[in-house]
């Protein structure tokens, strides 16, 4: 199956997070069919992380997400793109390092292995349970695939998760001194954390906070008894000076539940790429015993999680090149 069918064909597949099954089945029955060693691990009931093998010991692997945001999009061409969801993020990934696989093992290198995982756009669900594995001891590189336009990322930003509850007494709207608002509480608290200036780092950029939900109250005649805001801090430091200075903004005002975090890493720079530090964050955090790990991807993160999520067909050939120039040359390399 050529790239850009493979492509279509792993996109007309819905796997939006925690419905990964029928997408990795059908990993499993294309590289078993090219001669591949294929190893389906299991995450939950309906999840498995796929673990695809030409010998014992691979020294570098390609590997990526099989899940999507929703909703699913079914893929369209023209003749310049493939539009729809997972074109870049990360189908179209998928497909290329499949693509780049085949083509190294027809030049008669098989040291490299492919690992897809589950559930990265949520906590990296795959990416944890796939760390203990044993093979993760005999990777010496983990060549990671997100939308980075091809170049190669020497860092990422770490992503810290949480929600800020607050708590009040329920009342009668026309009385409202006898009630406390949950929600003015909340918005006093937003207003302040929008004000800060949280730390930052001089190679990672600027620490970024999303308000993304907000949520609470009973009913409109009803002084609000609680509150909560889900937010994305894009990390550019460890996560405790970030969390010290919300306690600080929050001053025992509400409470901080913490769903995940993933802090910045640097990645492993190869000359002749070209280079830049990426906003967004991947399951590399999560995979520490897989080696030196590297980030480049075919598309842009500024169409992915999007309705408009494309992919250039000429990106996607380059990005096969890109990855079998890669592997070439780290296994040059003398083993780690």
């Amino acid at each position: 199956m050529e790239l850009f069918e493979l492509t279509k064909a792993l996109m007309d597949i819905p796997s939006v997070s925690g419905e990964e099954e029928a997408v990795g089945f059908f990993l499993r029955d294309h590289l078993t069919e090219l001669g591949w060693t294929v190893e389906l691990q299991p995450v939950s009931e309906n999840q498995n992380n796929v673990i695809a093998t030409l010998n014992d010991n691979p020294r570098v692997w390609l590997s990526t997400h099989m899940d999507t945001v929703p909703p699913f999009i079914p893929p369209t061409e023209d003749d310049e793109k493939i539009y729809g969801r997972g074109a870049c993020d990360a189908k179209g990934i998928i497909a290329a390092q499949i693509t780049a696989a085949e083509r190294l093992r027809s030049e008669g290198i098989e040291d490299i292995g492919l690992l897809y995982t589950v559930e990265e756009e949520r906590a990296s669900t795959g990416a944890k349970a796939v760390n203990g594995h044993p093979l993760a001891a005999k990777c010496e590189y983990m060549i990671n695939g997100e939308p980075t336009d091809n170049d190669l990322a020497i860092g990422s930003k770490g992503s810290f998760r949480l929600l800020i509850k607050t708590s009040g007494k329920a009342a009668h709207s026309a009385y409202p001194e006898e009630g406390d608002s949950a929600i003015e509480t909340l918005l006093d608290i937003l207003d302040d954390i929008r004000r800060t200036h949280f730390p930052h780092d001089d190679f990672f950029g600027e620490t970024t906070v999303n308000i993304g939900t907000i949520d609470g109250g009973l009913a409109l005649n009803v002084i609000p008894p609680r509150a909560e805001a889900g937010l994305l801090i894009r990390l550019t430091t460890k996560r405790e000076p970030i969390e010290q200075a919300l306690q600080s903004v929050i001053r025992g005002r509400g409470d901080i539940e913490v769903l995940s975090c993933s802090e910045p890493v640097k990645l492993h720079p190869v000359e002749g790429f070209t280079q830049k530090v990426v906003r967004f964050t991947t399951d590399i955090p999560h995979m520490p015993n897989w080696g030196k790990p590297l980030l480049l991807g075919p598309g842009s993160i500024l169409v992915a999680h999007t309705k408009d999520e494309f992919v250039l067909k000429a990106d996607l050939e380059k990005a096969a090149e890109l990855y079998s120039q890669l592997v070439k040359e780290l296994l040059a390399r003398p083993p780690v």
